[in-house]
């Protein structure tokens, strides 16, 4: 098992939901930790309820993953403050669903811009540094990268593309040292596409069970490369 402590990680959109159980995972294992969102305000809220909980060292940071100056900015800050980039987690995602007769430009545009550009924008501002490291990039992907469904031809070609990106990347970079992965949860509570969590999502994947699947990937010994994880629920609702 590989130790952890002291190494940094960069997350986008770990204000909250799974980039924020992400954070706290890694930061009760002393890693330090830098989490972006496109509030400064909430990206600052965060980090401090992080360190209230944890006690670790973390800085929250405004960023956007549609721009590839901004990421860029957020490595550097990453480096700045911590010395070092060891871990890249691309979490930042939208969801926008209607049938394609409904679907408008927008909401296409956003969800390829945020969940497939901002993603590689994040790798492509971060992979020198995780070359330098021997580090670690993590995607966030979805079971709807591999599952089609109504309502979803934008949210499932971004999570298709996420996969195949991310695996193209993993290729790209083992040789040089750097590990791949990407995560595809299924059911999660938390506030995506406006939902607010609540206990009847008892049920579903919670933020911190995608945060030990992060630490268990670090942890795992060097020779050995999860590079696509599914997750789902252990026992959905029956549908009626």
């Amino acid at each position: 098992m590989q130790d952890i402590t002291g190494k940094t990680a960069l997350i986008t959109g770990g204000s909250k939901g799974i980039g924020y159980g992400i954070a706290e995972s890694l930061l009760a294992k002393g890693v330090k930790v830098v989490i972006t969102s496109r509030s400064q305000e909430a990206a600052e809220k965060a980090a401090e309820q992080l360190r209230n909980s944890t006690g670790g060292e973390v800085i929250g940071l405004e960023a956007d993953v549609r721009d590839l100056a901004s990421q860029q900015r957020s490595v550097q800050a990453a480096i700045d403050a911590f010395g070092k980039l060891d871990v890249l987690v691309a979490n930042a995602g939208v969801g926008h669903f209607a049938p394609i007769t409904e679907l408008t430009p927008d909401q296409w545009k956003d969800t390829i811009d945020i969940n497939l550009t901002g993603v590689y924008n994040s790798i492509k501002a971060g992979v020198d540094a995780l070359i330098d490291s021997k580090g670690y990039f993590i995607t966030i992907a979805s079971l709807a990268g591999t599952n089609f469904f109504a309502t979803g031809a934008a949210y499932n070609a971004s999570k298709f593309g996420l996969v195949g990106f991310t695996q193209a990347v993993m290729l790209d970079l083992r040789q040089k040292g750097v590990k791949c992965s990407t995560i595809m949860p299924g059911s999660v509570a938390t506030y995506f596409n406006n939902h607010v969590p609540n206990p009847a999502d008892a049920w579903k994947i919670q933020p911190e069970d995608i945060g030990q699947i992060v630490v268990d990937l670090l942890e795992m010994h060097p020779r050995t490369l999860p590079s696509k994880i599914e997750v789902r629920p252990s026992m959905p609702p029956v549908k009626k």
